[in-house]
């Protein structure tokens, strides 16, 4: 399904669990797309516990960018997608997520679009050997509980416990969290079973 933001248009993948108790909308990287494992796996064990997903291909995305531009551009953008969605699919609590930006976008917007809870997969703590530039504050400021999973070999480096309701480090795991994108995916789905 396609929605039009201000931004251009973002495409939403909706699948569907047979008696949903739960939306969880989740999203990509800068550079990444919706099909990413750590996001398949994600999908796949929501369903199994009664969460409907909706994988979203944000505007920049659709038009072919590779950066999302500035943060309140793409906010914009996000929070007109969730408004369709929740339209679509009334009475539902939902759960936004993503990866790296994704997970900065959903982080940012929790509160604005009503969501009781983040999954945030690969938090892009800081720019890769700039931890200076600490990106915290976002994970703090979501106004939700969030759920991190980060790898231990993340050069964007690893969020804080006390800056999460819940951190959980995978061993061997890059920021692409590709290595046992199951064990994400079954993490995320007992995780979220909290919230409904």
């Amino acid at each position: 399904m396609q929605v039009m933001t201000p931004r251009g248009p973002a495409m939403v993948e909706i699948d569907e669990a047979a008696d949903p108790r739960l939306l969880l909308v989740l999203t990509h990287g800068s550079a990444g797309g919706v099909d990413a494992p750590d996001l398949l796996a994600v999908r796949d064990a929501a369903l199994g516990v009664g969460a409907t997903v909706a994988r979203v291909t944000q505007a920049f995305r659709v038009a072919g960018a590779r950066a999302p531009g500035s943060a309140a551009r793409q906010d914009e953008a996000w929070e007109t997608v969730l408004a369709e969605l929740r339209a679509r699919l009334p009475g539902l609590p939902v759960v936004q997520g993503g990866r790296s930006n994704g997970a900065r976008v959903a982080c940012r917007t929790a509160k604005a679009v009503g969501a009781v809870a983040v999954v945030a997969l690969a938090f892009p703590l800081h720019p890769p050997g700039k931890p200076e530039r600490s990106r915290a504050d976002e994970l703090r400021g979501a106004g939700v509980d969030v759920l991190v999973v980060n790898g231990d070999r993340d050069p964007f480096g690893i969020p804080a416990a006390e800056d999460a309701a819940r951190l959980v480090v995978l061993p061997g795991e890059g920021h692409d969290l590709k290595r046992d994108p199951a064990r994400v995916g079954e993490t995320v789905a007992g995780w979220i079973t909290g919230y409904v």
